[in-house]
């Protein structure tokens, strides 16, 4: 296995070094892993068989968790379902569960007093892992709990599962465990009976909040956690399945962190044979990450994190009103030298062929209907709506096209697929061929330089600025924030092709309303 350090550019994958900020930093890591999985997954095990598969995978653990130690990391995060893999029902799933005690109630170091619990032998071992290693320590297991049949929700098996993050500290002490809200099609598993809002202190770097790879589409716990319980750094363990061209891992993760202002700590699984790569430590300075459709192996990701100990919400408390003057001023660069070169904004003044600039056209974009418009040309400013969301942007390429075809999406309306939640959504994207069939396509590669201004009327305040080039590389908006009743984001004078320029809006409100 690797290591990875924050100052080095690798193998199509990018980051850079933080700069300096006047205040203190820790080390962390994240743990890209590629789970050694059961080829057998829904034919049940028995539990020496579950313990014989684990240990592989808590083998490659303990080497990481020594690689973060020599190097001085305070916590490390594994991903979810990194013990046993994926792919199993509820009876093939047994075997590999564990009791896991309430820690709110019960004090208990594992490492200490491995004979206090029955069947927890993976407990045993992550916890003398993290005392070992002296750091925090997150892993995701499967956890079961015994239940009544007086117990209305109990299942008829008799027993609750739940995917489940557990956290010990430096010494080995059990110290939190957080059980999935949102599971996505996790047969093997329940829903807990009310969403669990976790938090756990360190003596180093003060609170951090948690939850597990499909909540953060949701209000509850992910969003809850940071606007209501004022927690602005967050453990995220994933098993997280690319999606182009809106939502693969470091694209969304990172749009997540920056619209919060928190450190958000993402450690994947690494099998791209089932679009699976993609892992960071986001921080509000810069970012760390690795994605890797390439090689086989797993990624230590270790860099120094800012400690954050204000809780105020900078980036969505903000008056969608209230904008200075000279704010506004620093992001209108493209919108007012494009109304100068044109002498206004494009107007349709009748019927558009499809070879015209702005044709306005339907297509499925990750299983939703946006209205798109094309754009053509060196520089232009176009407008495209869907429903109440209208979609603005000006933009200007350089000299070197080659030919390839972008466009501007809008969708505004209920995501019905692999999930139900509703979206607003303008999206500057590379069409994966010269047709209009082929835009909202899965795109990885792009050699157009553009500068651009996105912005829309969005009629929620949750949105997330997304940039993604050339070659799976991640770049933050040089502006972004509230215009009016518009948010923006503005960038210019990237180093390589544009692939996605998307603001993600999420209205949480309307998520069951529609």
């Amino acid at each position: 296995m690797e290591t990875f350090a924050l100052s080095w550019l690798l193998l199509g994958w990018q980051c850079s070094v933080m700069p300096a900020w006047g205040q203190e930093f820790y080390t962390a890591a994240v743990y890209e892993h590629a789970a050694v999985l059961n080829p057998s997954g829904k034919i049940p095990s028995t539990r020496q068989g579950a313990l014989r598969h684990m240990r592989k995978n808590l083998h490659i653990y303990r080497e990481q968790v020594f690689a973060a130690s020599k190097q001085g990391v305070k916590i490390i995060v594994f991903p979810e379902d990194g013990l046993q893999g994926f792919q199993f029902n509820r009876t093939s799933i047994f075997p590999y569960l564990e009791p896991i005690p309430d820690p709110d109630v019960v004090q208990w170091n594992p490492c200490l007093r491995p004979s206090a619990y029955n069947g927890t032998e993976v407990l045993h071992q992550l916890s003398c892992m993290a005392r070992n290693g002296s750091m925090h320590l997150i892993a995701n297991m499967g956890e079961r709990q015994t239940c009544e049949q007086s117990d209305p929700k109990c299942p008829p098996d008799g027993r609750y599962h739940f995917n489940t993050n557990v956290v010990f500290d430096a010494e080995g002490t059990l110290i939190a465990k957080y059980q999935k809200w949102n599971l996505y099609f996790e047969d093997a598993y329940d829903t807990p009976k009310t969403v669990q809002h976790v938090i756990f202190d360190t003596p180093f770097a003060g609170r951090f909040g948690i939850f597990t790879c499909f909540d953060i589409l949701f209000y509850e716990p992910a969003v809850s956690l940071i606007e209501n319980y004022g927690v602005k750094q967050i453990i995220f363990p994933t098993a997280w399945m690319n999606q182009l061209p809106l939502l693969s891992a470091i694209e969304f993760h990172q749009a997540f962190a920056a619209a919060f202002g928190i450190n958000l700590f993402a450690a994947n699984q690494h099998h791209p044979e089932y679009n699976m790569t993609g892992s960071g430590i986001y921080t509000p300075l810069d970012f760390a990450y690795y994605y890797n459709s390439e090689t086989s192996e797993g990624k230590l990701l270790v860099a120094k994190v800012p400690i954050i100990t204000s809780t105020q919400n900078h980036s969505l408390q903000q008056s969608k009103s209230h904008m200075t003057s000279e704010f506004l001023e620093e992001t209108n660069y493209l919108e007012a030298s494009l109304l100068q070169k044109e002498g206004g904004k494009q107007e349709q003044t009748g019927p558009l062929e499809s070879n015209d600039p702005g044709y306005v056209f339907h297509n499925v974009m990750m299983f939703d209907n946006y209205t798109f418009t094309s754009l053509t040309g060196l520089q232009g400013n176009l407008q495209v709506c869907s429903n109440t969301l209208c979609c603005h942007v000006a933009y200007e390429r350089s000299g070197h096209t080659d030919g390839n075809l972008y466009a501007l999406g809008a969708y505004d309306g209920l995501h019905t697929v692999n999930g139900i939640y509703y979206i607003q959504v303008c999206a500057l994207v590379k069409c994966a061929g010269s047709s209009y069939d082929t835009c909202g396509q899965s795109v990885t590669t792009a050699s157009d330089i553009i500068d651009f201004r996105l912005w829309g009327n969005f009629s929620t305040i949750h949105i997330y600025p997304e940039i993604l080039a050339d070659g799976m590389k991640i770049y933050r908006a040089d502006t972004r924030g509230w215009a009016t009743n518009n948010y923006y984001m503005t960038k210019k004078g990237m180093s390589a092709g544009l692939i996605t320029a998307v603001l993600y809006g999420r209205w949480y409100e309307k998520d069951y309303c529609c």
